[in-house]
């Protein structure tokens, strides 16, 4: 052989061994991120899903992807989001919220769907059964419906003279519905009245406190909808402003200055999350992997707060806190 046809076929050799090793290297799955809120509300959510995946292999940019997919809040492009992630092909679809979890379910029946949801996923429909899903969807399931009694019961302990307690629902959202009904039983039970109160964005948050404020100042149960979530720092200041006794369901809100919460910690409930879409990713079936309950709760209580709003909580509910912040 000639030495520049030599030449000529080694050069073409070595461009086209990358191009061939590239086209062996296997494609990179896809998880959707499905959500009702915001990509920089869902910071957190998506940090602890990144821990479960990694505890279990995979670690995003280098052996999964992450598509993410927000609402802004406005239930009625949740379906549109979620048609777009089917289309994309993703391996698995995580969902935070009830409303995000249904527009997947009605999008697709074959791609496995990993849920964070705080309403019972049975009675909605969801999954067959706790133990055995028996479809494509699993999850977490939150309880927050089933504690929103004791949320309630919380709020008479702190302030006993209440006869009226709020409640703040986000009416579009699909968990309100179910924690209306256990918090009217609740408040029955209690001999109060609740008052709802409605909102479906931040300003009519803003709106509804002030309302309340001028009618009673009642103690307010804060429903666990994600509005509700991602705005724990805007919920704690009109609270503080409106003199609002407020019970919240994570401990975010007591974190940015507000009262009191009752709930899980999120960061674990997401981080169950991440570990079921790895596991799925390994090759487990959604219908296989029974619905996770988060049942542990814990009761943030904060002081600061309750010197601003002239409050004493009662020693016996301090001593059942599991953080007091002072």
């Amino acid at each position: 052989m000639r030495r520049r046809e030599f030449i000529t076929l080694t050069g073409c050799a070595a461009v086209a061994w990358p191009i061939a090793v590239r086209a062996q290297q296997p494609v990179m799955p896809v998880i959707g991120f499905l959500s009702i809120g915001s990509r920089e509300a869902d910071t957190s959510r998506m940090n602890a899903v990144r821990r479960g995946l990694t505890e279990i292999g995979y670690v995003e940019g280098q052996s999964v992807a992450i598509e993410y997919r927000g609402a802004q809040h406005q239930h009625d492009r949740l379906p549109a989001l979620a048609v777009d992630l089917v289309s994309r092909q993703a391996a698995v679809i995580i969902v935070v919220s009830t409303s995000a979890t249904l527009a997947a379910k009605a999008a697709t029946n074959t791609i496995p769907i990993v849920f964070s949801i705080g309403a019972d996923p049975v009675q909605l429909g969801l999954v067959t059964s706790l133990n055995r899903p028996g479809g494509n969807i699993t999850g977490v399931y939150v309880q927050n419906t089933g504690v929103m009694g004791k949320r309630l019961e919380l709020l008479r302990e702190t302030v006993p003279t209440a006869r009226v307690i709020g409640y703040l629902a986000n009416p579009k959202s699909a968990v309100t519905a179910p924690e209306t009904e256990a918090l009217h039983e609740a408040a029955r039970t209690s001999g109060v009245e609740l008052r709802v109160l409605n909102a479906t964005n931040e300003s009519e948050i803003d709106t509804a406190l002030a309302t309340l404020a001028k009618e009673r100042s009642a103690p307010l149960v804060v429903s666990s909808d994600n509005l509700f979530t991602d705005n724990p720092v805007q919920l704690a200041g009109l609270a503080a402003l409106h003199a609002i006794p407020l019970i919240h369901a994570y401990r975010q809100f007591a974190a940015a200055g507000g009262l009191m919460s009752y709930g899980p910690d999120l960061a674990d409930v997401y981080r169950q999350v991440g570990i079921y879409a790895g596991r799925i990713l390994k090759g487990a079936k959604a219908t296989d992997l029974p619905v996770h309950q988060a049942v542990k709760v814990e009761l943030v209580i904060n002081l600061k707060a309750a010197r601003v709003l002239g409050i004493t909580f009662p020693l016996q509910l301090l001593g059942r806190a599991d953080e007091v912040i002072e």
